[in-house]
């Protein structure tokens, strides 16, 4: 039998995952930092729960199949689950629930390049009874914005919309039954020539007129004050219009009194987020120099997360990075430090069989400390100890023979620098500390 991994399914080597767990953890670290409790949901549910929201496309991609009488399916996004779990325990959750989850999801894609079938998402939320504050979109700003910067990514925008400015300048054009193609048609702007996306207006049936209105004010640019400025000096007289703009002014305001640098936030009236889904503010995030990347993280405000499985109002504001596909795109452009193959900070090695059981001692008394450390158990030439010790990338090198047993003083070597030092446990747990 030939061993391989089917096709979408991401393997990593040790060092690109000690890589790939850091770049999980800062997220996860972030999530809890902003107050986010965290959340796991099963990875197979009822089918007849992930297909309430799914249509088109998505339904074909879902892994289904049934066991016993019962139909089965696994989980293709994190935002069906969530919207089962608070319509099955809004009785026991306080409001706002702000919850993140960081898990695999499935979907039966044709691999390609950037596409998985297999794939980590880190998603938050937050979720309130009748009325979110807008507050909350800013904080789902800054909550990006302090995950990248973390990361030590390349240089970064969040793009930021409102859809209700988008809905209200078509019901002012006299157009609003065509607000869901409308949208669509917005979101994929940049993926198409101007000629063919007004082509496809003219197609909807709407007067050229109206059509070239409507891409002047999606190609509205500048500073963000400007931008605003020039919304404002529209005098658009609609009550949709008028609330997405006053919402957009104050997310942004917001975002900065929570410490986002101006120039990581963009106003661009074309970001929509295709989904019907979503009502108000919209994120997506770009790489300034690696467009071709896509968005990297993307979401925004919905009116009803549950509506599907029951009557009451759960309106929230969420983000969603797909960890997978960042990590892959990272990767193939050489943007990520992937360099050790082990995350100890020393390795231990002995100059004899006999001084085994001293490694053994100190190694627990690092780990005690919350030092990762390892003991190489191999009895073999001193080469051969330290080719490993380079080959998996550890930083520093505990030598102990019968000098360091005698006086309790270990010899410690940096492997970047080759300087060698002698210190005691204590001075040892200090410097790998």
């Amino acid at each position: 039998m030939t061993a391989r991994t089917l096709q979408g399914f991401m393997e990593l080597l040790p060092q690109e995952q000690i890589v790939f767990n850091h770049m999980k953890s800062v997220i996860a670290h972030t999530y809890e930092l902003f107050g986010f409790a965290p959340l796991d949901t099963p990875v197979l549910e009822l089918a007849e729960v992930l297909l309430s929201k799914s249509g088109g496309e998505t339904e074909k991609q879902i892994y289904e199949f049934k066991k016993g009488d019962t139909n089965l399916a696994m989980r293709f996004d994190l935002t069906v689950p969530l919207a089962k779990y608070v319509a099955l325990y809004n009785n026991d959750l306080t409001f706002p629930f702000k919850r993140y989850q960081i898990g695999k999801v499935y979907r039966g894609e044709r691999p390609q390049k950037g596409r998985f079938r297999e794939f980590y998402q880190c998603d938050i939320d937050i979720i309130d009874r009748d009325e979110l504050n807008i507050v909350y979109d800013a904080e789902v700003l800054a909550v990006i914005y302090t995950i990248f910067s973390k990361l030590e990514l390349p240089a970064f925008k969040i793009y930021i919309n409102n859809r209700k400015l988008l809905g209200g300048y078509l019901e002012h054009l006299g157009i609003a039954d065509k607000t869901v193609d409308v949208l669509r048609l917005v979101d994929k702007i940049k993926k198409i020539p101007e000629e063919a996306f007004l082509g496809e207006l003219k197609d909807l049936g709407l007067s050229e007129d109206k059509n070239n209105q409507l891409l002047k004010f999606i190609k509205i640019n500048g500073l963000n004050n400007e931008i605003i400025n020039q919304l404002e000096d529209l005098a658009v007289e609609n009550d949709n219009f008028v609330t997405g703009l006053n919402e957009l002014k104050t997310v942004i305001e917001q975002a900065q009194n929570l410490g986002m640098p101006a120039q990581n936030i963009k106003i661009d009236l074309s970001i929509t987020r295709g989904l019907d889904y979503y009502t108000g503010t919209v994120y997506e995030t770009f790489f300034d120099e690696y467009p071709q990347f896509g968005s990297v993280c993307s979401g925004g405000r919905y009116d009803n997360l549950s509506s599907v499985f029951m009557d009451k109002k759960f309106p929230g504001v969420g983000i969603s990075i797909g960890l997978t596909r960042l990590f892959d795109q990272l990767r193939a452009n050489n943007l990520l430090p992937i360099k050790a193959l082990t995350p100890n900070k020393a390795l231990i090695i002995t100059q004899g069989e006999e001084y085994v059981s001293e490694a053994i001692k100190l190694a627990g008394s690092l780990r005690k400390a919350n030092i990762p450390v390892d003991v190489m158990y191999r009895q073999c030439k001193f080469k051969k100890k330290m080719e490993y010790a380079n080959k998996i990338g550890v930083p520093y090198l505990v030598i102990i023979g019968e000098e360091e047993v005698n006086t309790g003083v270990y010899a410690l070597k940096d492997m970047t620098t080759g300087e060698q030092t002698k210190l005691t446990t204590t001075e040892l747990i200090e410097k790998l500390a």
